[in-house]
């Protein structure tokens, strides 16, 4: 069954490839079909283009195909080309002709995007909620290792002293900020299209405010050629807020596989969350890690990939959109596995104690003498000079901040008294959790929620 038919078949080669692999992707859509099929025939009825017996008879069948599909147990058969297809097959095969008439004011268009925006509204909301786990277990973990000294590095040359609880309280910061462009995305997805019909908008006197509320949908795609070429770019857009998150994760596990290693020495992993090698009876290797960095760097590619297949279509539908679902529905899966096991490896990560005392790290506290120096009134860059030419020398001594030669190296972070807003004294954690709040605040999940359960109860 196909929505155009019109009394001809079509070749079968030809068929079997616009097809794709249309119907495995609409899977993943068909509840929220189902969820926008709801509220268009109960804006028809409201406008007179749908009788009240019929939408009687429409919205509990309607209920049923959906529960089914919340459930997984949807199928589109075989010989049916798309998810709603298949729900109006399910319908007209119950109600005859009245299953026929929800397709009324609308196209597969602006169905199929209405469909991708609620679909992806709901998996942000999931999404959102696995970092703001993450984001906690970042934030105890800092607290409870801000104490431990690391050295930090630039240009993976030893640098300066840095903290486990600093080090892990930046990627939570990272992540208060991603989330931003989380709420981004949300917002361009949380339009509504449904109505713009093929992308030209429909003689039917639809009611687009009310469809807007039913699926508690923000605000509009008002032009309805802008709401057809939002299909690409809502992706693109969603896709690169999944990119930036998943850069920050990824950097993460680069520094896990770093800090495991031998030459580091910095963190350990419980034996039970390494694997070994098949030759080597040592090994203890941090694959979770490496393949935290594998799958972040896949999504950090689906923008562009996005891009490649829109970025030179003009106005209006094309095919081509249709090859997005493919590289965008499989994103949130991706995602949200890859902050699960982070999360579960942050929380049972190992660190090791009194790891600056190290001889190796002994020049990362000579800022610390500089800045003595410079507070006992030696103009800074002569201080500076005075400590780089005892390094040359092979003569550095940390002094301590008391200044008596020999000072023992400090192993704590209030050993350095840093004082300043994100210094390794004072991390701003209570701060960093306030902006993280404030991001989280401003989704409107529970209007979503709302709208939703009323539509469907």
């Amino acid at each position: 069954m196909k929505l155009w038919d019109k009394g001809f078949s079509v070749d079968e080669k030809i068929d079997a490839f616009t097809v794709g692999k249309d119907r495995e992707m609409d899977l993943f859509l068909a509840p929220y079909d189902v969820m926008g099929t709801m509220a268009h025939i109960t804006m028809l009825e409201k406008v007179g283009l749908l009788p009240k017996e019929d939408l009687d008879v429409l919205l509990p069948e309607l209920k049923a195909i959906y529960k089914k599909a919340a459930a997984g147990e949807f199928e589109i058969e075989p010989d049916i080309e798309d998810v709603h297809s298949q729900v109006e097959l399910l319908l007209t095969r119950k109600l005859g002709d009245t299953g026929k008439k929800v397709h009324t004011g609308r196209s597969r268009n602006d169905q199929v995007m209405v469909d991708v925006k609620l679909f992806s509204r709901d998996r942000i909301k999931t999404t959102v909620k696995k970092v703001e786990k993450l984001f906690s277990t970042l934030q105890k973990r800092s607290e409870e290792l801000k104490e431990i000294l690391i050295p930090g590095y630039t240009h993976l040359q030893v640098a300066m002293p840095s903290s486990f609880g600093m080090w892990l309280g930046a990627y939570a910061e990272s992540l208060a900020d991603d989330m931003l462009m989380m709420k981004a995305a949300w917002d361009i997805t949380n339009q509504n299209p449904l109505g713009a019909a093929a992308g030209y908008g429909s003689s039917a006197p639809l009611d687009r405010t009310m469809t807007t509320k039913l699926l508690g949908f923000d605000d509009l795609d008002y032009n309805s050629v802008y709401a057809q070429m939002g299909r690409g770019k809502t992706e693109r857009a969603i896709s690169f807020a999944y990119a930036c998150l998943a850069e920050t994760v990824g950097r993460l596990a680069v520094d896990g596989c770093l800090f495991m290693s031998q030459n580091f020495g910095f963190i350990h992993l419980p034996d039970s969350l390494t694997t070994g090698s098949s030759i080597m009876p040592h090994k203890k290797n941090p694959d979770v890690f490496e393949l935290i960095r594998a799958h972040c760097n896949r999504i950090q590619g689906i923008p562009g990939t996005i891009r490649m297949i829109t970025g030179n279509l003009p106005s209006g539908y094309f095919r081509d959109m249709q090859i997005i679902k493919e590289v965008f529905i499989p994103l949130f899966a991706e995602m949200d596995d890859v902050l699960d096991i982070m999360d579960y490896a942050i929380t049972n990560m190992q660190v090791v104690e009194g790891v600056m005392s190290d001889p190796r790290y002994s020049l990362a506290f000579s800022v610390e003498e500089v800045n003595r120096l410079v507070g006992e009134g030696v103009p800074f860059r002569d201080a500076y000079k005075s400590v780089g030419m005892a390094i040359q020398r092979g003569e550095f001594v940390y002094r301590g901040a008391d200044g008596k030669s020999g000072g023992d190296v400090p192993l704590k972070a209030s050993d350095l008294h840093h004082t300043h807003e994100g210094s390794l004294g004072n991390l701003c954690n209570d701060r960093i959790k306030q902006k993280m709040e404030k991001v989280l605040d401003s989704f409107s999940f529970s209007k979503v929620d709302k709208a939703e359960a009323e539509l469907l109860g």
